[in-house]
């Protein structure tokens, strides 16, 4: 099931973003083996299995890395992979013997990834970071937030996963892509601080153009246009608008019950305040249910801002089946869609101490040798 079935990924184990592209290649049908440590570090939030919703749709093997039968298993593995995920240091998979020159030494073709905070080089790349920090460095955080309060985290979408696994994934396909051309593998160097950077570049060419300020909270898309916002209802809840266009925003008027002649211009950022006072104090006036039966919808550019709990509900996203059930847990479905090639519902997490190994290896040809990897120490 899904477009890229019949690609086979191995997955040396980490966290975060590197887990997330293995999710994302594997949703969209890759065959995609995730390689745990006999001893796994304990690294990321704590959390049963089975909410760990970014280790969907792949089987997972505890290998031995500290002995060279556990790396002389991943680099046979190697040899009939598209690709290799890993998201350590600089230098670690090198130590460990499985470095992208060994790897390729194996497997020519092979799309080596490289999932790192800072990039592969550079005097911060062997410091430790999080996501908070890449997107520091690119002139994102400083754009995110209301005005004279701080830099707002935005969760870590444009981060770790944004910039991070989603960068990775297009970049590793794009690769794969091109060996099967030139029959040539390459290293993908996804540096998380490299790819947020790149999802600024719209900001930065309005920036240069004169068309955004350096102060966050008064810019169209950062909460400083009044029209660009979300705002509280009757009953605590919030709704979101967005008419950014001239005839959206005149019909939100109408249906605000405001006349356009007596209210401030759109674009009259000298009347933003007065602007946003009208707007605040009208959607106090009735709960957001209301406000969803008058707006939603509509051209006017209007959605209720919804919760994790609320969002599965909603019947847009009931009826286009946005949201799954898996083992008892609700999480979203893979996207994007597909019209011939359809991607199927991944499968939970399962620990690789309850997949038997004939079953986590199943699609591999080193699956014929699984005993005598077994007897050597190498997996198992």
């Amino acid at each position: 099931m899904g477009p890229l079935k019949g690609i086979k990924v191995v997955e040396l184990a980490g966290i975060g973003p590197g887990p997330m592209c293995a999710m994302l290649l594997a949703d969209l049908g890759a065959t995609v083996l995730r390689i745990e440590r006999k001893a796994p570090a304990k690294l990321g939030i704590a959390r049963p299995l089975k909410y760990n919703l970014l280790l969907r749709g792949r089987k997972q093997i505890a290998v031995d890395l500290k002995a060279k039968a556990g790396v002389d298993f991943v680099l046979s593995m190697v040899e009939e992979a598209d690709a290799l995920i890993e998201g350590f240091r600089p230098g670690v998979t090198e130590r460990l013997g499985l470095g992208p020159e060994a790897c390729l030494g194996r497997n020519g073709r092979l799309v080596y990834g490289r999932m790192t905070g800072w990039g592969q080089s550079g005097p911060l790349s062997q410091a430790a970071g999080h996501d908070l920090n890449y997107i520091a460095l690119t002139g994102a955080l400083a754009a995110i937030g209301r005005k004279d309060t701080p830099p707002t985290p935005p969760l870590t979408l444009a981060g770790d996963l944004g910039g991070g696994a989603l960068y990775l994934a297009f970049g590793m396909l794009a690769a794969i892509i091109e060996a099967r051309q030139s029959g040539k593998g390459q290293v993908v160097d996804a540096g998380i601080s490299d790819c947020a950077a790149h999802l600024m570049t719209n900001f930065f060419g309005m920036y240069a153009a004169g068309l955004m300020s350096l102060e966050r909270g008064t810019n169209f898309s950062d909460s400083g246009a009044p029209y660009y916002d979300s705002y509280i209802c009757a009953d605590g809840q919030y709704v979101s608008v967005a008419p950014i266009e001239d005839k959206f925003f005149d019909l939100l008027l109408d249906k605000l019950g405001f006349d356009k002649a007596n209210f401030p211009a759109q674009n009259d950022r000298a009347r933003w305040p007065e602007m946003r006072r009208l707007f605040a104090g009208r959607m106090l006036e009735k709960t957001r249910d209301e406000w969803c039966a008058i707006l939603e919808g509509t051209d006017v550019c209007f959605a209720p801002v919804l919760t994790m709990a609320e969002a599965p509900s909603h019947p847009h996203m009931k009826a286009r089946e946005v949201f799954l059930d898996i083992d008892g847990v609700t999480q979203p479905a893979p996207a994007p869609r597909f019209s011939r090639t359809p991607a199927g519902a991944p499968f939970a997490p399962k620990a690789a101490a309850d997949t038997p190994l004939t079953e986590a290896l199943e699609g591999w040809q080193i699956a014929r040798d699984v005993q005598t990897w077994t007897t050597l120490g190498a997996i198992g």
